[in-house]
């Protein structure tokens, strides 16, 4: 008797270990396909978003003479820049594509059917919307500001670099006013072939410098050009004197074309965290005094992104989490779910933007976020469900029902109604 009772009374046991084993399988299936179709539509959008930036700086290649290593550095710099900007939405595309895939295969069915709750399709999907929302939070306050600085800066020297800007083999490049070089070619090891170089600075007197071959080596701290076999043509403005001098090696001085600092100015998204935070740093730099707006924008659109993923995650659940039989429901209720998605991107932009000078806008950023997550948490822990307003449902069937009518007269007019008769 009472090993039977310990029997019986162990099977419930049994049976509800199996069914959490159950379900914490299906979380993990369904967190390993949400993740993939993250990780792809990822991989897709900042691969479209790259290219079109990388073409905004092939001038590093074409202009500059920069090398292709350092065009590709120079652009995988903007990187984590711009995963912060779409892996809000490569997570709202995942949420949507599994969801869908779920409900078009049944399994939403079925885990209904099971009486399964609704978290365990939540739950994975919310928890990689906070993996994502971490990581989204390191870029945003550390990893994008520290890559975009030296981005910056790395721009900064090559637009200064006077060796990058003279060695472009077959063009004609203008230094500065009335300063003009040209070379034929470049060695491997550096040296120029074939330099031509007009200096007009001086309006009394202007000069032609001509050499078979040069190099530029920097000594005593100065840039100089050095040119061998070569002549130069020194022309009086005023009577149009010529006189000509060879040289077998001749220095022509480019400190003076050299800027004496490339410390570029840092905008408020390639500053840290704690310099926008003290609005500038204890010593503030001139751009930071006169706008101190802007940092403190630029703070609160930094802390307040990486609540973007958890709330997409949300709202695409409370449209798709549930099972639909028939195809246009699920269809408006993704329509619904990117419209929501697109106002409320473009509502915590306008706060963020306002918020350098508004304590309002400041509040409105923070209440627009956490306000509309809390809103979802409620309405999945009260176990309701989401639907369109009985005025926007009612229009929006009008609307399809005319569009259907249209369609059908369409397909009279045309012919294409009907059965065809069979030709004898």
């Amino acid at each position: 008797m009472d090993a039977r009772g310990s029997v019986e009374r162990d099977r419930p046991h049994e049976g509800t270990e199996d069914e959490r084993k159950s379900m914490r399988l299906i979380e993990r299936y369904i967190f390993r396909r949400a993740a993939g179709a993250f990780l792809m539509s990822l991989g897709a959008l900042i691969g479209v978003v790259w290219a079109t930036q990388a073409l905004r700086q092939m001038n590093l290649v074409t202009a500059k003479g920069a090398a292709l290593l350092v065009f590709f550095k120079i652009t995988a710099l903007a990187l984590p820049f711009l995963t912060i900007v779409v892996a809000p939405f490569a997570l709202l595309i995942a949420c949507i594509q599994t969801l869908n895939t779920l409900n078009a295969d049944s399994e939403l069915v079925v885990l209904n059917a099971s009486g399964a709750s609704r978290f365990v399709v939540l739950k994975p999907l919310l928890a990689l919307a906070l993996l994502v929302a971490a990581t989204m939070l390191f870029l945003s306050t550390w990893g994008s500001p520290a890559a975009l600085r030296t981005l910056r800066e790395n721009l900064a020297r090559i637009n200064v670099d006077v060796v990058a800007n003279i060695v472009q083999p077959g063009r004609f490049i203008t230094i500065e006013k009335n300063l003009t070089f040209h070379i034929r070619s470049r060695a491997p090891d550096g040296s120029l072939g074939g330099l031509f170089v007009e200096d007009a600075r001086d309006p009394a007197i202007a000069f032609t410098y001509i050499a078979d071959q040069a190099s530029i080596v920097e000594m005593f701290g100065k840039t100089l050009l050095v040119m061998r076999d070569g002549v130069i043509q020194r022309r009086t403005t005023a009577d149009g004197n010529l006189s000509l001098i060879d040289f077998q090696s001749y220095a022509f001085d480019l400190s003076a074309m050299t800027p004496t600092t490339t410390s570029p100015v840092f905008r408020p998204s390639e500053r840290s965290t704690a310099e926008l935070w003290s609005l500038g740093g204890s010593r503030p730099d001139e751009y930071a005094r006169n706008n101190a707006g802007r940092l403190r924008s630029e703070l609160h659109d930094r802390l307040t992104q990486p609540l973007l993923p958890i709330a997409f995650a949300l709202l695409s659940f409370l449209a798709l989490g549930d099972a639909r039989t028939t195809r246009e429901g699920r269809g408006m209720a993704i329509v619904g779910t990117i419209a929501a998605v697109g106002v409320m991107r473009g509502g915590l932009f306008a706060a963020t933007s306002a918020a350098g000078t508004s304590d309002v806008a400041v509040g409105l950023a923070w209440g627009l976020s956490l306000g509309v997550i809390g809103w979802a948490l409620m309405v999945v822990a009260t176990d309701r469900k989401v639907a369109l307003p009985g005025v926007v449902a009612r229009g929006l069937d009008a609307i399809s029902e005319r569009v259907g009518a249209v369609a059908r007269r369409l397909a009279d007019r045309l012919g294409l109604s009907g059965e065809r008769e069979e030709t004898p």
